[in-house]
Parts: structure tokens; C-alpha cells; sequence
């Protein structure tokens, strides 16, 4: 038997490729009518394999594809480079300096993209800030992230969005399955491969019950953690209230928590009043998509001694000896430690983009935010249910008829 040999790179994207499903059927309709021929495509998104399978897929619709990471420490180098083999213009690489990535990011802005497929909303910031003479080619783009969302939003209440941007991240096919179970899985994946520790019978604590803290809270109490839940949504908190989880104020759950997890979108999380309320020990995550939500550079200044303990654990010593430990350098710990969401929720994600950027080259749309039209969002929602094997009713006319009247 003769034995194939494949990068790693190779390997991951075949392997990602087998998983996504509702890609594949997407794929084989966009090799056919060819949605994109003579769009150029800018994809700044966590560059590993599930990110390299929607740009093949983009191009199969004849897009000339140009891909960046949205974050240093989440680039799979080996990854870039296959994709890179396979026709995709990459600027990217693992670790680069905060000077490296903003090049990256320019020379994406640089190749004149028709659509941008932003994740966190820099290279958005960045074309409108620094490059507004590349603005009038942009058709629009698509927004995948909480973070992004907030800071597109921002700009066009501003009276500064020159171009349309569709909100991914809000689609309920996204937030629902990407956002809870996505983010919930990939959370602890990362800090328990990161840390080798186990979770059950210690106390975790969340910042946040959005989407995706609900996700990370869930999967934390089925590992046999006891959950604490912090918040400043009154709604919210009761909501986690009823889900049987403690609700307190960041200052209350330091003491008490052995890791804590911010999943805001929002910065100082944990900041430099709660470092001294901190357990012995504790360990700092972030699952928001900037290193702000933990305080990092209040951190850094703070601590007189600091050390890596383990790959991507930082162990920082505090006035008076305290010691805490920080996953990552506060960055996206799903992917900055490990592979981010499962393949099977990218699939969904990532189609929500592919079939947006359609949408974007075939409605010419005036400069706003617009949410995912519900077509998408429910083709989305039947082609997975469909790939998964699973089929569901359809109102029969009398059914229609009845929801629409106002006659019992």
C-alpha cells in the first residue's frame, strides 16, 4: 500500500474539510455560477484551518483571495502555508510584533478588497483611519466577532461607516451554536490542554453572561466546577441566577474563584483593584477577542517577578508574595492556546459568511450596519440540519392561513 504523505498543514485543512459539511454543498453551487468571479476578498479572521477551508470555498466561487490573522498567537504557521500553496495571498505568522501585524494588516488593505471579512474590526478601523483613498472599491463586508460588532456599531452611530457591513456575529444561527457551544467547548479545551489541570471540584468564575458565557458557564458546571457568574446586566444576572449559578460582583468573586474566565467584549475586567483580592494561585483567562478584558499591562507593572511555567503560562508574583497565572498573555485563550471552536460550529459560522459576501456583490446596500437577512440564517440552519441527516415539518396552507388571521 502506498502511503500519502501530506503536511501538516495539509492535513489539518483536508481534515477541517471533511467536517464542514454545509461548506461542501455551498462550495459545489459556487463552482458552478461563479458569484465572485472578478472580486478580490480580504479575510482577516483567526488564520488556522477551519479560516484556510472558507477561503478555498470563496475561491471555488472565483474569488482572488487575500487572508491575515485577526491575532498573532492564534496563527497556525504550517496552515498559512498551505493555504498559501493553494492560491491564497497570505500575510501572516505566529508570534509577530505588534508592528508585523499592522503591516500585515496594510498590505491587505492594499490589495483593494471588494468585500472584507473582518474578525474584531481592525482592518475596518484601519482602512477607514489610515487608508480612506482604498474605501471607494469596498462593495461592503462582514463582521464576525461581539468586539467587531460593538466598534462597527460605534462608528456608524458616528456618522462614520463608509461602507455596509453585515453583522455575522448577531445571526441566530451564529450567536446560538457558534457563541454557547462553540465558545463554551473551545474554552476549556484550551485551558485544560494549556494547564493539564482538572476543573472538577474547583470554583470558576465568569465574567459575562452573553451567548457566549452562558456557553462557558454550562460547560464548566458539566466538567463539575461550582460556577460564580459576574455581570452588569440586571437581566442577565438573573437569568444565570435561574440556570443555578452564584451571582456577584468581580470584587466579591476574586477570593473565591480558582480560574476566572472574562467573556465580555468590554476591557479592565479584571484590573489592577482586583489583583490583590485574587486567590493564591488563581489562574486568569480571556475568552473576548482583545488581551484588555485582563488588565495586562496593570498586570505587567504591578508584579515584582514574573516567569512561564509552561507554554503560554505566565506566573506572575505579587508585592507580598501572592503568585497568579495568566493563559496566554490575556489573549482569545481558545485559539491563542489551542484550536479555537469545533469544526462542525465553523461550518455554520463560516457559511453565514460565504453565503453574506453573496449577498454583499448581488445588493448594492448604502453604508450601515444590516443584520443577516433571515434567508440566510435559516438556509443556514436547514442546510446543516440536512447534512446532519435530520429533517423537520413545514406548515401545510390551513396552517399558514391560521397564523395570519386574527379569527380563532
Amino acid at each position: 500500500m502506498k502511503e500519502l504523505v501530506l503536511t501538516t498543514g495539509d492535513q489539518k485543512l483536508n481534515w477541517a474539510g471533511k467536517h464542514m459539511p454545509v461548506l461542501q454543498v455551498i462550495e459545489e453551487r459556487f463552482l458552478r455560477e461563479k458569484p465572485f468571479k472578478g472580486i478580490k476578498i480580504a479575510v482577516c479572521i483567526h488564520l488556522e484551518a477551519k479560516t484556510a477551508r472558507l477561503c478555498e470555498v470563496l475561491q471555488s466561487g472565483g474569488a482572488e483571495v487575500f487572508l491575515a490573522g485577526s491575532n498573532p498567537l492564534s496563527t497556525q504557521d504550517d496552515v498559512a502555508q498551505a493555504i498559501a500553496r493553494r492560491g491564497v495571498a497570505v500575510f501572516a505568522k505566529y508570534g509577530c510584533s505588534e508592528d508585523e501585524y499592522l503591516h500585515f494588516l496594510e498590505e491587505l488593505i492594499k490589495a483593494e478588497p471588494n468585500i472584507i471579512l473582518d474578525d474584531g474590526g481592525d482592518v475596518i478601523h484601519m482602512i477607514h483611519e489610515r487608508y480612506p483613498e482604498y474605501i471607494p472599491q469596498v462593495i461592503g463586508g462582514c463582521e464576525e466577532t461581539t468586539t467587531g460588532v460593538i466598534r462597527m456599531k460605534a462608528r456608524d452611530k458616528a456618522g462614520h461607516l463608509k461602507f455596509p457591513m453585515i453583522s455575522v456575529n448577531d445571526a441566530m444561527s451564529k450567536y446560538l451554536f457558534d457563541n454557547r457551544y462553540g465558545t463554551g467547548q473551545s474554552v476549556w479545551t484550551g485551558i485544560m490542554q494549556t494547564t493539564n489541570l482538572l476543573v472538577a471540584g474547583k470554583t470558576v468564575v465568569v465574567a459575562g453572561y452573553g451567548w457566549c458565557g452562558k456557553g462557558v458557564a454550562s460547560k464548566a458546571k458539566g466538567l463539575g466546577a461550582d460556577v460564580i457568574v459576574t455581570e452588569i446586566d440586571p437581566l442577565k444576572a438573573i437569568e444565570a441566577v435561574m440556570d443555578g449559578f452564584q451571582v456577584m460582583p468581580m470584587k466579591d468573586a476574586c477570593p473565591l474563584g480558582d480560574i476566572h474566565v472574562t467573556v465580555t467584549g468590554c476591557c479592565e475586567v479584571i484590573s489592577r483593584e482586583h489583583f490583590d483580592l485574587l486567590k493564591e494561585g488563581a489562574i486568569l483567562t480571556n475568552a473576548g477577542h482583545f488581551n484588555v478584558e485582563v488588565d495586562f499591562e496593570a498586570l505587567e507593572k504591578y508584579a515584582v517577578e514574573k516567569r512561564e511555567v509552561r507554554k503560554n503560562v505566565m506566573e506572575y508574583t505579587l508585592p507580598g508574595g501572592k503568585r497568579v497565572f495568566l493563559i496566554a498573555e490575556g489573549r482569545l485563550v481558545n485559539l491563542a492556546s489551542g484550536d479555537g471552536h469545533p469544526v462542525e460550529i465553523m461550518d455554520t459560522s463560516f457559511a453565514l459568511q460565504a453565503l453574506c459576501a453573496e449577498y454583499l456583490v448581488n445588493h448594492k446596500l448604502e453604508a450601515g450596519v444590516y443584520d443577516v437577512t433571515e434567508e440566510i440564517d435559516g438556509e443556514v440552519a436547514r442546510l446543516k440540519l440536512h447534512t446532519l441527516g435530520f429533517e423537520i415539518d413545514s406548515l401545510t396552507p390551513k396552517q399558514e392561513a391560521y397564523l395570519k388571521s386574527y379569527i380563532v
